[in-house]
């Protein structure tokens, strides 16, 4: 990432609002306020959100799954910070009241050809410190009496939650002044200095230390800030059905995931409320917050293609691409691929339900971040990679985020 200098709002000769300033009221930013009062009592923190309330994007539009963190690459922080958040997000669900379970999950391979794949999760959920049994066929039965595999693998520890809830908890405990409507339009960061936001409302914030947690627009916060980060947010939207007959459904189920994608591929949720969810597959939205196929966003959406990540992106995996938008466009075909897992659903079985937008990262090569990417800058911490498993993972990544910012001010002369 390079620094860029661009004046916009004047921040010398004015007093700081707060030492630590936050973009984002996603899980994210607010698990660093949280993070950031808890390890320096007495830090002043504000937190901008452009919506009316937290949690409003990719927190509140998840599957609700608290991740075990079987599938990420060993050492990884996707690894280490999943695992390790699973048992946090637990714990601060018991602690602060948030409807929890854990429930443990299936992961279910329907052919041949993906044994090799469930074999090599086995192991590297052992890698990953995960207690995995393995089944075999007649085995599932037990867990799932209606679903159909060739073996499958029973990870205990995953559990689900309501993420909102937890995001509300979080801005609660934080101590921070969070300011919502508070939509940031321009940013003047001078490293000898402090940065100095304006809001679409007109709104100047002054911080001696920025820290971007925007999500879907984090690489525009960025970008906004002076710095070029090396990838850009590609949007993806993911569409859920809700299972008209949820007595089909015990808990969670997965099929086994592609290793060449980030995404974990159509699956059975049965949430907090009792409903079960089922999805979401992965198509190109056509803007940050596109959750429906008629929003467009001309400016994004040419943003996007600009960028040569996305065209290199369509080009190395347009089959599964295509497989994709086909199962967007028809029921019938969504239907058929639960089926490999769930023979009793019909077509009709399935309710659209909301939308979610994942906020995936892509190099200019094309090539998918697949671990969660934070940077540091003059005066700037920017978290420009978390998506999945990101809200379970949100304690581990609040700290993280929360000690380079605070090292940060250290570093200024707080």
């Amino acid at each position: 990432m390079h620094y860029r200098n661009r004046e916009v709002v004047q921040v010398a000769g004015h007093a700081y609002d707060c030492d630590v300033l936050v973009v984002g009221g996603g899980i994210v930013g607010l698990s660093t306020a949280y993070a950031i009062s808890r390890a320096a009592p007495g830090t002043r923190v504000t937190v901008l959100e452009k919506e009316p309330g937290p949690a409003r994007h990719q927190t509140g539009r998840n599957s609700g799954v608290i991740h075990s963190g079987i599938y990420y690459r060993p050492g990884s922080l996707k690894a280490r910070y999943a695992v390790r958040g699973a048992a946090e997000m637990v714990k601060f669900c018991a602690e602060y009241g948030v409807e929890h379970a854990v429930t443990g999950k299936l992961i279910v391979a329907t052919a041949r050809e993906e044994l090799p794949r469930l074999h090599a999760l086995v192991q590297r959920g052992r890698e990953n410190g995960i207690a995995v049994r393995e089944l075999g066929a007649a085995q599932i039965a037990e867990f799932e009496p209606e679903v159909d595999g060739l073996a499958a693998i029973r990870v205990s520890t995953t559990g689900i939650c309501d993420f909102a809830a937890v995001a509300r908890r979080l801005a609660q405990a934080s101590g921070a002044e969070i300011r919502y409507g508070a939509r940031v339009v321009r940013v003047d960061r001078r490293p000898d200095l402090g940065v100095a936001v304006r809001t679409a409302a007109g709104d100047v914030v002054r911080g001696r230390i920025m820290v971007n947690c925007a999500g879907l627009h984090c690489d525009e916060i960025a970008r906004l800030t002076g710095d070029e980060p090396a990838a850009r947010i590609v949007p993806f939207r993911g569409e859920y059905y809700e299972l008209a007959r949820p007595e089909l459904v015990r808990g969670l189920v997965y099929p086994v995931p592609d290793p060449a994608f980030p995404f974990l591929g159509v699956h059975l949720t049965r949430g907090v409320d009792g409903g079960v969810h089922v999805g979401p597959n992965a198509v190109p939205a056509l803007a940050r917050e596109g959750y429906d196929r008629r929003t467009v966003r001309p400016r994004e959406l040419g943003a996007t293609l600009a960028w040569p990540g996305s065209w290199q992106l369509a080009r190395r995996h347009w089959r599964y691409g295509a497989g994709e938008l086909h199962r967007s466009l028809s029921r019938a075909a969504f239907a058929r691929a639960v089926r490999r897992l769930l023979p009793a659903v019909r077509a009709e079985d399935l309710v659209p339900a909301p939308a979610g937008v994942r906020a995936q990262a892509v190099l200019r090569d094309g090539t998918l971040v697949d671990d969660f990417l934070i940077e540091e800058t003059a005066r700037a911490v920017h978290v420009l990679n978390a998506p999945s498993p990101a809200a379970t993972a949100c304690l581990p990544i609040g700290r993280e985020v929360a000690r380079r910012a605070l090292a940060g001010l250290a570093a200024a002369g707080r």
